[in-house]
């Protein structure tokens, strides 16, 4: 695929260029929380602006319904961008509509805008490929080149992401040109030996990535509350802890295929265990215990690894050449429940290994709990990209980038 370099060679000034951005960020109200994914675009928009270009932004934000809905405006995070490039962003409080057209009309080379949230009209995500085309028209009147640098975005068939770059010249963002250089190294030249670390949720959410991993991962370490379906699996009682019952075939299944491989599967062998869910917005302190991983209390729920389980998987970790790490070890965002996630953080920065951590939860847990982001290999900024990726999916934003 084309690089931004070249587009930069080639020459940009006084050409209109819409940059497909993840400024998808966590809001409490209009605050950012978390503007990992504003900082990761800075580069890219920095370098067409200094080049003269006149840059439009876009963007999604959350999951509005297809219209305007105020509690997803991409208004803070232009905000931000603005502070972050050091010079004013116009906002255009529409899509396609008169204030993106006045708005992007009234750009002078090397300004920068951002229009509203790609979301907001329907067209953006339909699974109708004349109403998605459509938007993509519409989009495409607004530019005369495309730079597709939302990484966190490239695994949708959307408008902005697939059909854009078919209407436009088009070229991949630095952005998106480190994150498939680094899922490479995941992927095709992996320096050994090679640890996984799988956490959050839902098994349901990892069986692809695991399933591909099984033949090419060394270790497999897994934890949050993904872990009590394979421990239950192994006939263990798991409380009320989060269960996927329905999955149990399956972690059964992978659990054969990586002793027949040689793959080492390392699951919990403490818990901290609690009666009920810890209130995440006063984080007050709650009743917890640690328990044996296969003598967990009935009516209780694991929350994080215990201290036993921190230790073994620093001890897995060590040794390690290549680290990928997707998926808290538990419920982070509390204080009584963040060692897990910190204990796995703090063994990729001990490591000499090339560590990546997958995005998504993982992504903000490391912001979250106050490590220093370049004491990492790379940070992704798109967990379910990522994942897709490592499955050997082909990514429609990806793919569109292609020559």
């Amino acid at each position: 695929m084309k690089t931004i370099d070249e587009l930069l060679h080639e020459g940009v000034e006084g050409k209109r260029v819409f940059v497909r951005a993840d400024l998808n960020v966590p809001l409490d109200g209009t605050t950012i929380t978390d503007d990992g994914r504003i900082r990761a675009v800075v580069p890219t928009v920095e370098a067409l602006a200094r080049a003269g270009a006149r840059v439009v932004v876009a963007s999604h934000l959350g999951r509005p319904k297809g219209a305007p809905d105020p509690a997803f405006s991409l208004a803070p995070a232009a905000t931000r961008l603005g502070e972050l490039l050091g010079a004013e962003v116009a906002f255009a409080t529409d899509t396609v509509g008169e204030s993106a057209r006045a708005t992007v009309a009234g750009l002078a080379d090397g300004q920068v805008a951002v229009i509203e949230n790609l979301r907001f009209n329907a067209g953006e995500t339909s699974k109708d490929d004349a109403e998605r085309g459509a938007f993509a028209d519409a989009l495409a009147s607004l530019a005369d080149l495309y730079v597709g640098d939302g990484f966190g975005a490239v695994h949708r068939k959307h408008a902005s992401v697939f059909d854009l770059p078919a209407r436009l010249p088009h070229a991949a963002g630095y952005l998106i040109a480190t994150e498939v250089g680094v899922l490479k190294k995941l992927t095709e030249d992996v320096q050994r030996p090679y640890a996984v670390v799988l956490g959050g949720s839902k098994v349901s959410d990892k069986l692809g990535v695991i399933d591909h991993l099984l033949e090419r991962a060394d270790r497999i370490l897994i934890g949050g509350g993904m872990a009590y379906t394979f421990l239950k699996a192994q006939g263990h009682e798991v409380g009320s802890s989060l269960l996927q019952e329905d999955q149990i075939p399956a972690v059964l299944e992978y659990l054969k295929r990586a002793e027949d491989k040689g793959v080492e599967f390392v699951l919990p062998v403490d818990v901290v265990v609690s009666a009920q869910f810890p209130d995440l917005k006063s984080k007050a302190p709650t009743e917890h215990r640690t328990v044996p991983a296969d003598a967990m209390p009935a009516g209780f729920m694991g929350l994080d690894n215990g201290p036993e389980t921190n230790k073994l998987y620093a001890s897995k970790l060590a040794d390690a050449a290549t680290v990928f790490w997707n998926g808290p070890m538990g419920v982070f965002e509390h204080p009584d429940y963040a060692e897990g996630t910190k204990a796995v953080a703090q063994a990729l920065v001990d490591s000499p290994a090339f560590t990546v951590v997958g995005g998504g939860d993982s992504a903000a847990a490391v912001r979250t709990l106050g490590f220093d982001e370049n004491a990492f290999g790379h940070i992704s900024t798109g967990g379910g990209a990522s994942l897709e990726y490592l499955e050997g999916k082909k990514l429609p934003g990806l793919v569109a980038l292609e020559d």
